[in-house]
């Protein structure tokens, strides 16, 4: 397995099990990660912003859908992210204990033997649909 994939998996399968110190081992003390309408840096930026999802979900973990594909110090792959809705979303109805997943990719560079850079696209609408959130109580949709 290559190295950059190995780093991967353990972002994916212990950081977001909620083995937060295995971050500081995989990412570059000046990682950037991208999300949707923000930046986050440094491995204790990335931990806090994979331990404000858990805020929200019990029973967190992640599925491999697709890859990891690897190449010239990047590697890419595709996500689903399960849970139970704990509550607490702005804007979401759906009762505790609600299953939701999210779908997603992820993108990385790696440099010096470490993820480096991060940018992930999901598909936040489509969980919150599961969610429920501004739901028509009246069920037309």
């Amino acid at each position: 397995m290559h190295e950059i994939e190995m780093l991967y998996r353990r972002w994916l399968f212990e950081v977001w099990a909620g083995d937060f110190a295995v971050a500081d081992h995989i990412l570059a003390p000046d990682f950037v990660g991208h999300w949707p309408g923000f930046d986050v840096h440094g491995p204790a930026g990335a931990v806090e912003q994979v331990r404000r999802s858990h805020e929200y979900f019990d029973d967190v973990r992640t599925t491999l859908d697709a890859g990891p594909v690897v190449g010239d110090g990047m590697v890419a792959a595709h996500w689903t992210f399960h849970g139970s809705y704990r509550g607490g979303i702005p804007g979401a109805d759906a009762a505790p204990g609600t299953p939701a997943s999210l779908v997603g990719s992820d993108v990385f560079r790696a440099a010096d033997g470490r993820l480096a850079e991060y940018w992930v696209v999901s598909d936040a609408a489509g969980m919150m649909r599961q969610l429920s959130a501004g739901a028509d109580p009246s069920g037309s949709g």
